[in-house]
């Protein structure tokens, strides 16, 4: 069984849990387990799907080699970053993360917040964090930014992600990162547990 199977599974499980629990206080009644797992199965799809997209794109361009020179390298995510957004002109937010899945992601912080130290997962994350900046789908994650930290107890409470997508937060939102066309594919916001 795959990393990705089983941590799907293990997301998969603790989502259903949540989102019941929630539906529970929120409607006095448990919502179809189908509708959970359904938005849970339409994400993976359409990551894969992208993913797919990407890996054909990339295929298309030189290979980068070790000895690549950091303009090479630059070139070759500029390159690709405008091939992904020409294939995905009409891209808007929430084509991957739907509205579903939007929900889903953020009840799940909740419950990483809730089992973990959360001024320390808060902290953690807040280190490095460039804090509000102007988000795009297919716009370009900027190079003076650094990327922030993602503690293990968040990480292993989303799912997981096909090789070549990365999870990471600006400000109080969760990106889906490109980091080989260095581009934000799409974005949850507000994504972060209050303080």
């Amino acid at each position: 069984m795959s990393r990705f199977a089983s941590g799907s599974r293990r997301v998969l499980s603790l989502a259903l849990g949540v989102l019941g629990f929630v539906a529970v206080a929120a409607y006095g009644q448990t919502p179809p387990v189908n509708a959970n797992a359904k938005a849970l199965a339409d994400f993976r799809t359409r990551i894969d799907a992208y993913a797919a997209l990407h890996k054909k794109l990339e295929a298309t361009l030189p290979a980068l080699s070790k000895e690549s020179t950091p303009q090479q390298i630059v070139g070759h995510q500029d390159n690709l970053a405008g091939l992904i957004a020409k294939e995905r002109i009409a891209a808007k937010q929430g084509d991957l993360f739907t509205p579903a899945m939007q929900t889903m992601v953020r009840e799940l912080m909740k419950q990483a917040f809730a089992h973990g130290d959360a001024k320390l997962l808060r902290a953690s994350i807040m280190d490095e964090n460039p804090g509000p900046v102007k988000l795009t789908i297919n716009g370009k994650y900027p190079d003076t930014v650094p990327l922030t930290t993602m503690p293990t107890e968040v990480l292993k409470g989303l799912p997981p992600l096909p090789e070549g997508l990365e999870y990471r937060f600006v400000g109080e939102t969760l990106i889906l990162l490109d980091p080989h066309a260095h581009i934000i594919a799409d974005f949850v916001p507000n994504a972060l547990p209050k303080a």
